[in-house]
């Protein structure tokens, strides 16, 4: 059998599929690998990361735009003035006279009261009060006596002077013809000097009574008006058993019965204005710095839109709360009722252009210190501190930490508030 040569053994054997592409295998593996890894790092959190879905978040865009300073408010009807209607004097009901939510005009009777014991009272200090004018009455008497006596006093030393001096003169001259001695002429001066002397000291006490007696007078005078002023006084306990209406208005809050009890200052209903009101609000304190009399609002009543001007603002903040009153600026539209709610709005400035964020869950989860700032793959938000300053119920006013064209999420982020970034999926 012949044997083969050398030659004819060394055939090529030509090479697998397999074994070209054998060179590509291994650093297509190591791409892959780093791409795997690349891409599992991207969804697997890191320290610090908080995963999320992109269905439960929403997000805003930072904008400089118009912001409209203002601020919504739900105001509650309330009449522009309400007197308050109560017992002077405490007693039983004897008679209602109106009812509730009847239109009343000043001096109305409401109802009326009875108190046995009072009217004894009145009646013991009546005539104590009758007594002590009695009394003035005397003093003013006795004092216009003794004016009058003394009067007749002087006159009556005029008269003697008078009597006194023509006498003199008679015998003066007399004396002058002889028929008058010195001595004799001598008395009837004596008398005349006597009567002048009287006379001057009569006026003079006189002159001194009556400022005395004016100063009485007008004692006695203001005794008399107090006694008077008195007795009205206690004439008008009677009378405030008669309760009646101080103002026009409509009776409010008014349920008496007959044969109630009252106690004095029991308050037995209101007066309310009729066709005036006011709109009472509660406002949150984080406006309280803001927030003026004067200010501008508006109120929009079944799509009739009345301008209001905030008249009060009550500074004691309650539960977190302030209350402030709206005026009308004109005549209130017909229809309003106590008690109904309407919203209102109320501008706090003007508006200007300002880096604004939508209003949302996020201001509140943050405390509008902080927020979640997406990168540009939409994948990762890290949270960045920032600064707010005004906000209305669509837009947040940003005075730092944020730039146009950032997006935001703006929905709710309080449990991620110790996370400093977010892996949404």
């Amino acid at each position: 059998m012949p044997q083969s040569s050398p030659a004819s053994m060394d055939r090529s054997v030509p090479r697998g599929r397999w074994v070209r592409w054998r060179r590509w295998l291994i650093p297509a593996g190591l791409v892959l690998a780093v791409l795997a890894a690349g891409f599992a790092a991207s969804w697997v959190p890191q320290a610090g990361t908080l995963a999320v879905s992109s269905s439960d978040i929403s997000v805003g865009e930072v904008k400089r735009a118009p912001f409209q300073d203002y601020l919504p408010v739900r105001a509650t009807v309330a009449p522009l003035h309400t007197v308050y209607v109560g017992a002077v004097e405490g007693g039983t009901v004897r008679h209602v006279a109106v009812q509730d939510g009847a239109s009343v005009k000043p001096g109305d009777v409401l109802a009326t009261l009875s108190n046995p014991h009072l009217r004894l009272d009145v009646t013991a200090k009546e005539a104590a009060i009758a007594g002590q004018l009695g009394g003035v009455t005397n003093q003013r008497l006795l004092l216009q006596q003794n004016l009058t006596s003394e009067d007749n006093a002087v006159a009556e030393a005029s008269y003697n002077l008078l009597k006194a001096e023509r006498e003199l003169s008679i015998r003066r001259g007399l004396h002058r013809q002889g028929f008058e001695s010195d001595s004799g002429l001598r008395g009837f001066e004596d008398e005349a000097t006597y009567d002048t002397a009287r006379l001057a000291t009569l006026r003079q006490a006189r002159l001194r009574d009556r400022e005395v007696a004016r100063r009485q007078q007008a004692e006695i005078a203001r005794t008399v008006s107090m006694l008077h002023d008195n007795l009205a006084e206690v004439g008008g306990n009677l009378r405030a058993l008669t309760l009646r209406a101080p103002v026009a208005g409509r009776l409010t809050d008014f349920s008496l019965q007959p044969g109630q009890t009252l106690k004095q200052g029991d308050q037995i209903g209101e007066i309310d204005s009729i066709d005036a009101f006011r709109l009472d609000a509660d406002i949150d304190e984080f406006y309280l710095g803001r927030v003026a009399e004067g200010q501008a609002g508006t109120a929009d009543l079944d799509g009739t839109i009345a301008e209001l001007t905030l008249s009060r603002v009550k500074p004691q903040v309650k539960a977190g709360q302030f209350s402030v009153e709206l005026t009308f600026d004109h005549a209130p539209p017909p229809g309003l009722r106590r008690g109904e709610n309407i919203d209102c709005r109320l501008t706090l400035g003007r508006t200007q252009t300002a880096l604004v964020l939508p209003n949302g869950p996020w201001l509140e989860s943050g405390g509008g210190s902080s927020a979640f700032v997406l990168d540009a793959s939409g994948r990762h938000a890290v949270r960045r501190p920032i600064s707010v300053g005004r906000r209305n119920p669509e837009q947040v006013e940003i005075l730092s930490g944020l730039a146009a064209g950032e997006r935001v999420i703006t929905s709710s982020t309080a449990q991620d508030q110790t996370y400093a970034r977010l892996l949404i999926r």
